[in-house]
């Protein structure tokens, strides 16, 4: 192992920042067509190889991180974090979405809806946390998931991951362009090129957006420290304008907007939560700056959890003041801060709305900018994705191909793709995501490899298939019922209760958080895999088809070329030695058994 790994990394310092074959296909399986024809009669082996495998929280952090060829600089603290929290949050999420959710299905209620988003989006803080201070590598959920839920399950997140990045940030540039037009007293569409021959949701051209998403790609490449500068300053303005709306707001404030509070039902404030989860985005990509953080078990904690109180807070009260001035009926899709105070009769202060909300998009990007990078750095580290993605430039310590990559991807979606089909395909891909940390949370506590029982194992799975199918089908009746029946609630509810009380009285804990863990174990992550899939059943049948499309794409991918790349990658480095110790786990061998089996292996 030990001149496979030499090998390896005199290989890639080798190819350094050149372009070739080899950097984007340099494993055994793409060395010929006939190497390549094995491989793909191979597939089904290595495929049940790939979704056995585990990684080892040590291998990510060491010997993963060592295939970008140089380190990302450790210089971030928890007051840098918690400003990146904000900025990476408080975007377009409310400054545009607040409007439509509130007069076409939510009404006043809107604020309840960000609050159920809200309590969503802290659960998954919480479970983010605790991976973020155990594993503090660039990969986020990616590498989380590699570690519990195996190659295979961290793949399909990965690709949902790189998705929600692009579709986010291309979301939020075409919102850039509907303020920028309302700063300079201008509608949207006066600043986007109209081309009627193409469908309505994809004919609006926006050359403001690709602009924006440029000058956030060069800021992004150049350092993160100089991007958490630039953040703190914009941040700190964004939040005096968030002040601002907030007291000015309520000042204007008339009562008698809120006598009709829920104008849509029950229906329309989960409705609207599914969607308004678009404005707690952003959050996982303070994860992924562990690797760069100067002390991951303080700092973490503090920018993740601080971050998103602030956050939840700001929301609510925004929503509250937007719908006091207004009533839900009048209040402008576009830029509804802005519309709002010209309706109160100060047209002065829709400029100061303007400028704040552009302050507030820019940094969005820009933390999205940061954060998607460093995802598709580790996620190329394991060759699931060319190796040529990983490496880290020497003089910035920043993963230059990366960013470029998902910022051209984020510029031309950017420039086609209207508002309101980004957001719903976005809230998809990120509860899924959400979905899938909470569950690989419930794994890391309750098994180890070795250590775990068979007769434990069992009743962990059948618990964990009862939470989810139970999540599943009161989402699955919330999407499709059209009337007030709660019967199905009255049965699916008690087996989600009883099924994670199980888990808690006959599962015994496997594992105990090193550093900070989540409180409220299993209860808080399986609330977390309840919430998330049940705002799934709020969003539309047509985002659900884009999302199918979207996983059939990924699986192409995986099974003709991510498959055979990471399964040889893995094999030279040694990572499926791991496999073959938990596989004899898995069928009954003792954990002393199984190690003994390890060492063996190892030493020849």
């Amino acid at each position: 192992m030990g001149v496979n790994g030499a090998v390896g990394e005199e290989g890639i310092r080798r190819r350094g920042c050149s372009c070739t074959k080899d950097d984007f296909l340099p494993e055994e399986s793409f060395k010929s067509w006939g190497n390549y024809v094995q491989a793909l009669k191979e597939t089904p082996s290595r495929f049940m190889d790939r979704v056995l495998t585990r990684s080892l929280d040590s291998t990510e952090l060491h010997e993963i991180k060592a295939r970008s060829q140089h380190e990302m600089k450790k210089n971030l603290s928890w007051w840098d974090l918690i400003w990146f929290g904000i900025g990476a949050v408080i975007g377009a999420g409310i400054f545009v979405l607040t409007g439509l959710q509130a007069k076409e299905v939510a009404g006043p209620a809107v604020v309840l809806s960000y609050v159920i988003s809200g309590v969503s989006a802290m659960l998954s803080v919480f479970c983010y946390t605790e991976f973020a201070v155990e594993i503090p590598v660039a990969g986020g959920s990616f590498a989380y998931l590699r570690v519990e839920l195996g190659d295979f399950m961290a793949f399909i997140a990965a690709g949902n991951i790189l998705l929600e990045y692009v579709i986010g940030g291309a979301a939020v540039a075409r919102s850039w362009t509907s303020y920028f037009a309302t700063l300079c007293n201008h509608q949207p569409e006066d600043f986007r090129i109209i081309v009627h021959s193409m469908p309505a949701d994809y004919g609006h051209l926006d050359p403001i957006a690709v602009v924006v998403v440029s000058v956030i790609c060069v800021l992004a490449v150049l350092s993160t420290k100089g991007s958490s500068r630039f953040n703190y300053i914009a941040s700190v303005i964004h939040v005096i304008v968030i002040l601002f709306i907030i007291i000015a707001g309520f000042t204007k404030a008339d009562p008698k907007n809120y006598s009709d509070f829920t104008p849509f039902g029950v229906r329309g404030i989960f409705k609207s939560s599914a969607v308004l989860f678009f404005a707690y985005v952003g959050f996982d990509a303070v994860s992924t700056m562990a690797e760069e953080t100067k002390n991951p078990a303080r700092d973490i904690p503090i920018g993740l959890v601080g971050s998103m109180v602030i956050t939840t807070t700001a929301y609510c009260l925004l929503a509250v003041a937007l719908c006091l001035m207004q009533p839900f009926s009048q209040i402008d899709k576009d830029a509804p801060f802005s519309v709002a105070f010209e309706a109160v009769g100060w047209s002065w202060a829709k400029y100061i709305v303007a400028a704040g909300a552009l302050k507030g998009m820019t940094t969005v990007l820009l933390v999205s900018a940061v954060g998607q990078a460093r995802y598709l750095t580790h996620i190329a580290r394991t060759h699931m994705m060319p190796p040529w993605l990983a490496q880290v430039h020497p003089k910035t310590g920043t993963p230059i191909n990366a960013t470029i990559v998902m910022l051209t991807a984020t510029a031309i979606i950017a420039f086609f793709t209207d508002l309101g089909i980004l957001a719903d395909l976005l809230s998809i891909s990120t509860l899924f995501i959400f979905m899938l940390v909470a569950l690989a949370l419930l794994v890391r506590r309750y098994y180890v490899s070795g250590e775990t029982t068979t007769a434990d194992r069992n009743k962990l799975i059948a618990c964990i298939a009862l939470i989810l199918g139970s999540s599943i089908a009161s989402a699955l009746y919330w999407g499709i019922s059209d009337d007030n029946d709660w019967i199905t609630y009255v049965i699916t509810v008690p087996i989600w209760f009883f099924a994670t009380m199980a888990i808690q009285i006959f599962v015994p804990h496997a594992r105990n958080p090193k550093l900070w863990g989540v409180p409220l174990v299993p209860w808080l992550p399986s609330a977390s895999i309840a919430i998330n899939i049940f705002l799934l059943g709020s969003i539309d049948g047509a985002s659900f088809i884009r999302f199918g499309i979207w996983t059939c794409v990924l699986l192409l991918y995986y099974f003709f070329f991510g498959l055979h790349a990471s399964y040889d990658t893995a094999k030279e480095s040694g990572e499926n030695k791991v496999a073959d110790g938990w596989k004899k786990v898995e069928e009954g061998v003792t954990s002393s058994e199984a190690k003994s089996g390890l060492q063996v292996t190892n030493s020849s």
